[in-house]
């Protein structure tokens, strides 16, 4: 069992810049693509930096901050508005996933470093494609079926050994109902985390049958 990867939910369809493109021509391409943000790379197609509509916004009032607080964020943010070209207002270096990586790995990195998008790099450190946080999303509109269909051949019988008919699975809207009695010593928790291991999954909940005689 494994969650998906990034190469499978990711765009590929990735426009890019060289560091020596002027201002203006990289906020034209932002304002014809439709898009916040855009990767620079090197000759070889390996990502150096982002430049969002951000660091071009620095342009507007930055020139006015004298040195401002005389902080690094201050120079840094100086420095973006006097710059004209792409290697200038660049943020580097850029946060980058593998292709790789699974689903959960992406979105664990853009939670801790607070950002919506990760570059995609294949083995060679070249890009390929970038993934968002909406691509991300795309796992919890997994069909209920297919939830139940891994559930069933992945969780219980490959990973726990237990018969299909042990335990009945019931998904909806991503909700995991699972009714019966696990009888091959593995215990309710280790099912239930499991299952929230499953691409998709929202909640687990297990309803175990009564003994006989109850």
């Amino acid at each position: 069992m494994s969650h998906q990867k990034v190469r499978d939910v990711m765009s590929d369809a990735v426009v890019r810049i060289p560091p020596g493109m002027p201002f203006k021509e990289i906020a034209y391409l932002l304002l014809e693509y439709d898009i916040t943000a855009v990767p620079v790379v090197d000759a070889e197609d390996r990502p150096l930096g982002v430049v969002s509509e951000a660091d071009l916004l620095h342009k507007m009032w930055g020139w006015s901050q004298d040195g401002g607080d005389g902080t690094p964020e201050a120079a840094r943010r100086l420095a973006k508005a006097w710059a004209t070209d792409a290697g200038g207002l660049m943020t580097s270096p850029p946060v980058c996933a593998l292709e790789d990586w699974d689903v959960v790995q992406a979105a664990r990195v853009m939670a801790e470093r607070g950002i919506k998008r990760l570059l995609v790099v294949d083995g060679d450190g070249r890009l390929i494609g970038v993934v968002s946080r909406s691509d991300l999303l795309r796992v919890f509109v997994r069909k209920d079926q297919a939830i139940r269909t891994e559930i069933v051949e992945e969780v219980l019988v490959r990973q726990l050994g237990e018969a299909p008919s042990a335990v009945h699975v019931d998904v909806s809207h991503g909700h995991v109902v699972l009714t019966g009695r696990l009888t091959t010593g593995a215990t309710v928790q280790e099912l239930e985390k499991l299952c929230r291991d499953v691409d998709g999954v929202v909640d687990v909940e297990f309803r175990p049958l009564p003994e006989a005689g109850d």
